[in-house]
């Protein structure tokens, strides 16, 4: 390669350019392309917005077969391209329409392919916890990996372990700065975070340290694959405090719920729920619709439609922090900060 004395070399393509620096030399992508699946296109475009780019072409449909394709209808040779698709219902096409669209991206000779991933499913499954049952966050993992990713960008995976899972660098986001600044501008006082289950305890906690609230924690039973739980106590000073039921993901809102009813009976004045991902699949709106929260607060890693937009939800968008992000990988710059 031909590197001049000033460090720099002719442009090696339209998406990139050689650079030396400390004697070392890299190539450098100069060119930023952002493109969407069908999953979450209305957060796609307000990163992009944030961003200051245009939302890359892209067609991705399923056939009458149930075939997925992928065309990309803009360059991306040499560029640093960012994939962007949560894993969100339906959950199977959203993962596929991902793994097809970075293996075009990589045959179109994309240089970088960061697959970002607001919403990470398949996330509970992180464990043998069972006789013969699987790891598919592993499995989900090596599909990405494997198609073509250098790397992921994702926020609040529900196990921390899932990281490790990846043979490729994973930077992953925290919304709590976001979440706790929503709940500090409120300005009101006597808060407890409560987590729904011993599991979501340290998250718990790391959030009421930011809002300098105490922490309770819900003591509950799994049934088995079932999905249900049953609740059995609350561990915590709660009666006539304002209470804010925190955890990553709301997903059937039946733990949500099963502590909703312990706290009222241990005297709360007010409840608030708030987590990273609304999911709120099956019974999930009827039972936040009746449930006694006077607000839940979530993200918008996970889309919500229409039918599920309940008065008493209240969405924050992830958009500036992915572009930041975003901003900062493309640029080789510190991610410190946005962990926090």
């Amino acid at each position: 390669m031909d590197v001049g004395d000033d460090g720099f070399s002719r442009r090696a393509s339209s998406g990139s350019t050689w650079r030396r620096w400390a004697g070392q030399v890299a190539l450098v992508y100069t060119q930023l392309s952002v493109f969407s699946g069908n999953a979450n296109p209305s957060l796609a475009q307000a990163i992009c917005h944030e961003l200051g780019v245009p939302l890359g072409k892209a067609e991705v449909f399923k056939f009458s077969n149930e075939n997925i394709f992928v065309k990309i209808g803009d360059t991306v040779r040499e560029r640093d391209v960012f994939a962007i698709q949560s894993f969100t219902s339906p959950v199977n096409d959203s993962i596929m329409e991902l793994l097809i669209m970075i293996d075009a991206l990589k045959r179109a000779s994309a240089g970088r392919i960061t697959a970002v991933i607001p919403y990470f499913a398949y996330g509970r499954t992180d464990k043998k916890d069972q006789p013969r049952v699987p790891i598919t966050a592993r499995l989900l993992a090596d599909l990405v990996t494997v198609a073509g990713a250098h790397r992921v960008l994702t926020m609040n995976l529900h196990a921390g372990q899932i990281q490790g899972f990846f043979d490729i660098p994973v930077d992953e986001l925290s919304a709590l700065a976001l979440l706790s600044r929503y709940f500090d501008d409120k300005k009101l006082k006597d808060w407890v975070v409560v987590a729904p289950d011993l599991g979501a305890a340290k998250k718990a906690r790391n959030f009421g340290e930011r809002i300098g609230a105490s922490l309770a924690v819900i003591e509950k039973r799994r049934v088995a694959n079932a999905g249900s739980s049953e609740v059995l106590n609350v561990i915590g000073e709660v009666a006539g405090r304002r209470a804010i039921i925190f955890d990553d993901e709301i997903d059937t809102a039946g733990s949500v719920l099963g502590a909703t009813r312990v706290l009222e009976q241990a005297g709360v004045e007010e409840i608030y729920a708030a987590c990273t991902h609304g999911v709120l699949s099956g019974p999930a709106i009827e039972r936040l619709r009746t449930a006694p929260i006077r607000e839940i607060v979530m993200t918008d890693t996970v889309p919500l439609p229409p039918e599920k937009q309940l008065p008493k939800i209240t969405v924050l968008s992830v958009a500036p922090l992915f572009a930041e992000a975003i901003q900062r990988i493309h640029h080789g710059g510190s991610m410190g900060a946005l962990f926090r």
